[in-house]
């Protein structure tokens, strides 16, 4: 039984970086034989294993072959037989498909270092093509390595064109495509994840209803440089979509990413055009976005609508920093005090009327 350690970790140690996860290779050996040394088998498809004390993953060597479409359209197969290099022939790139021994020697059979060199992104077999999340992946992948002066290889842009003209892009399901596509817009440059899609034509059968890749690159790339969180990124790139809501049932985008998306459609036109000397308007806005309540979900609006407003050239540092004034101010209104009052007027209104002489008094203050 031989062990390697496989993929990301050796080659972000080739490339100077941190290495954050490590998995393992293990070559000759049996299910039963990791079981009796109290490995955990954790693998649906084939043997996966946790280590007992580090609870990181080892995987039995394995072949696979194509069965039916998709990603999940493989048969695969483990045995004690199947050699280190046959199980890195089924990996994407050839800059993770290097192993290296408990001895700390390399194994190369694919020419992953000669590719770290030249910063290159290379498919390592003709299995590329079975496989159409590796379209994804490799999108990721540029969109992760551009700062280091990385570049997809013309053939493997050739193969990824010939992928989304077969159709296989469309066995791809939603949650496979959103958590590829979730961690490329938190990569250093994720405008280069749609430029890479763009440039092979599988962006637009992947995602339709977003047609306008020169504005969301511009976007993204804004929201980068911002080191946005992901509902902030999501959300300015929804911006472009031609129907938010079906855009993020499409992607089955999480809760908190579809509401920032569509606040930020249906806030950043009044946002944009915000009356500040209106305490009313002011009130308003802050009470459609939930600020007090929901005190998330205004600060992603408002990052977002700060991106978007840095993109579209327009001059809005006075509305945020007073909205953001007014809001503190909503913050400490006393509405307990305001409802117990005894007049007239009902319950709400007197609730709103302390807000709304909150909003103004801050506003006021602080011209």
């Amino acid at each position: 039984m031989q062990i390697y350690l496989v993929g990301g970790a050796v080659r972000d140690q080739l490339l100077g970086l941190p290495v954050s996860e490590r998995d393992w290779v293990v070559v000759g050996a049996h299910p039963e034989q990791l079981i009796e040394l109290g490995y955990r088998p954790i693998g649906r498809d084939f043997p996966v294993f946790l280590h007992p004390e580090t609870r990181e993953e080892y995987a039995l060597a394995r072949t696979e072959r194509k069965t039916g479409r998709g990603y999940h359209g493989f048969s695969f197969h483990s045995s004690p037989e199947v050699s280190l290099e046959e199980d890195l022939r089924r990996r994407d790139l050839t800059i993770n498909a290097v192993a290296q021994s408990e001895s700390g020697e390399l194994i190369d059979p694919y020419g992953g270092q000669r590719d770290l060199e030249a910063k290159i992104l290379r498919h390592v077999s003709p299995a590329f093509d079975e496989d159409p999340v590796r379209v994804l992946r490799v999108a990721r992948f540029a969109a992760r390595f551009r700062e280091l002066g990385f570049q997809v290889a013309d053939e493997t842009l050739v193969r990824m064109r010939a992928i989304a003209e077969s159709g296989e892009l469309d066995a791809l399901t939603p949650e496979r495509v959103f958590l590829e596509f979730s961690r490329a817009l938190m990569e250093p440059n994720p405008e280069v994840f749609v430029s890479v899609l763009a440039a092979c034509d599988a962006w637009t059968a992947i995602f339709p209803l977003l047609p306008d890749t020169a504005s969301i690159e511009q976007v993204l790339q804004a929201s980068a440089k911002a080191k946005s969180p992901l509902a902030v990124r999501f959300a300015c790139l929804s911006w472009h979509s031609r129907d938010v809501t079906a855009w993020c049932n499409t992607i089955r985008a999480p809760r908190r990413l579809a509401q920032a998306a569509r606040l930020l459609h249906r806030q950043f036109p009044v946002w944009s055009e915000l009356d500040l000397e209106d305490p009313s308007a002011v009130l308003v806005l802050l009470e459609s976005l939930d600020a007090v309540r929901r005190p998330q979900q205004f600060e992603d609006f408002s990052a977002a609508a700060t991106v978007l407003s840095t993109v579209l050239g327009l001059d809005r540092e006075q509305t945020s920093r007073r909205v953001e004034i007014a809001r503190t101010a909503l913050l400490g209104c006393d509405e307990k005090s305001a409802a117990q009052q005894t007049d007239h007027r009902t319950v709400s209104e007197r609730v709103h009327e302390a807000r709304l002489e909150a909003v103004r008094a801050a506003l006021m203050e602080n011209q």
